[in-house]
């Protein structure tokens, strides 16, 4: 509130892009410059290759599908807010007249003015005030009896800055931006992508091997080519770094060891599927796959993270399709209780506006009958009865007395959340279903023979 001078009733609906247009607004009435009613800058000239070369986005290194021992993961902090305040990124400076023989933009030749851009003034004190926060939330948990209330509003403060900062970027990006221009969009970018290919060759030139990097993290592991008297130390290295393209490459965690996820319908690492053991620790850090989902049941999400617990005591999949085995049987016969299968889904538009006959479909028709009132953007929590259907009797709401479940719909939610644990050691939901009948079939006939004789 203080920064933008929002009152606290506009801040509670305002969206992120909205506060930044807000002290953006408000640092230019501080310097005595005019707020356009619309955006007015346009896109300047530039070639067809120019065009090819800045539509790129952020740099990526495929993810090395699998599970990888010892992994370290480094993070560039705020990267892109970073980027415009080290490189002078902002409307008023980029592509200027005064300089415009120049290449300061790697690979896409634009110039930036000498003169400190206003985008500059803009996010440099918010950069500074979230070192401040994220500095007090280290102390604070070094103390042998630490605030949690403390941690706690220390870690929202840090979180509101974060995102302002992270909107920021995006908002040069777009076309109603009061002050934005698509060529600080391309600049960021492209010098995101040298920062990233720099950190990339220092590290392997160190010992230590690119298992992943995805804008401004990277991940690594020893390189097992190098002889460890050999390879140079990982925090060294980081400080080397950060000297070298003035942003600070921060050590964000070491893992016992790191699975990356492939792609459901390729071989190909998926960018953002990930889950690993932090080192020293009783906890994953999991991204993408079910656990982390919202709208996950919480029977499916306990049976992954002991699934989790499996793999890493043994690295078996034999060990995770045994409680896989135990999980389906327990749903079969009937004995999960129906709270631990509600769903939370969040509704994107009324009911007339659906066009196919979705589980959300089906719940909405229910909730109307008992006359109450769902609206777009609300959550809705059911469970799901007869998947077969197509009516309102598919599913039920999670306040209804619930006798039954669709044992089937949920055994196959469960089969695909093993095999995102599973698919990173080469097993798919084939593999696994093919497993599962094996078993049954042996237990089947060890049955009959004792039945016999």
């Amino acid at each position: 509130m203080s920064r933008s001078k929002k009152p606290v009733q506009e801040l509670a609906w305002a969206s992120i892009g909205n506060v930044l247009t807000a002290i953006q607004i408000c640092e230019a009435h501080d310097h005595g410059v005019l707020v356009p009613w619309n955006s007015w800058r346009h896109e300047f000239y530039k070639p067809m290759g120019t065009l090819h070369d800045a539509d790129r986005g952020g740099f990526i290194f495929a993810p090395e599908v699998g599970l990888h021992e010892n992994v370290h993961e480094l993070d560039f902090s705020s990267l892109y807010p970073n980027i415009i305040c080290t490189r002078n990124v902002s409307p008023d400076v980029i592509r200027c007249d005064c300089h415009s023989d120049r290449d300061d933009v790697p690979g896409l030749g634009y110039s930036i003015c000498d003169d400190r851009g206003y985008l500059v003034d803009v996010l440099q004190p918010i950069i500074d005030a979230r070192d401040e926060i994220k500095a007090a939330i280290r102390r604070e948990k070094e103390r042998n009896d630490p605030d949690e209330d403390r941690l706690a509003e220390l870690e929202g403060r840090s979180g509101a800055l974060k995102w302002i900062l992270v909107a920021c970027f995006g908002y040069q990006g777009f076309s109603n931006a009061k002050f934005g221009r698509i060529e600080c969009h391309e600049a960021i970018n492209a010098f995101a992508r040298g920062i990233l290919l720099t950190a990339k060759q220092r590290l392997e030139a160190g010992g230590w091997h690119v298992v992943h990097g995805i804008v401004d993290s990277i991940w690594v592991t020893p390189d097992p080519d190098v002889d460890d008297e050999n390879r140079e130390d990982l925090e060294t290295l980081a400080t080397e770094i950060t000297e070298r393209v003035e942003i600070r490459l921060e050590h964000e965690a070491h893992y016992d060891w790191v699975a990356f996820v492939p792609q459901r319908e390729s071989d190909a690492g998926a960018l953002t599927k990930y889950f690993g053991k932090v080192a020293g620790d009783d906890d994953f850090k999991i991204r993408g796959i079910e656990a982390r989902q919202r709208s996950t049941p919480p029977f499916i999400e306990d049976v992954q993270r002991d699934c989790l617990d499996r793999l890493d005591a043994t690295r078996s999949p034999d060990a995770v399709l045994g409680r896989l085995e135990r999980a389906i049987d327990e749903l079969q016969a009937g004995n999960v209780a129906v709270e631990r299968l509600v769903e939370r889904n969040r509704v994107s538009k009324p009911l007339e506006g659906y066009s196919q006959n979705t589980q959300n479909v089906a719940v909405l028709k229910r909730a109307r009958e008992q006359e109450l009132a769902v609206h777009p953007g609300q959550d809705i929590e059911y469970v799901v009865v007869d998947d077969e259907k197509s009516s309102r009797d598919r599913v039920a709401l999670a306040h209804e007395e619930i006798e039954t479940y669709d044992a089937s719909y949920y055994e196959t939610q469960l089969v695909r959340a093993i095999e995102s644990v599973l698919l990173p050691l080469g097993w798919d939901r084939t593999d696994i279903r093919r497993r599962l009948a094996e078993t049954r079939e042996v237990e089947l006939t060890e049955f009959t023979a004792a039945r016999n004789g």
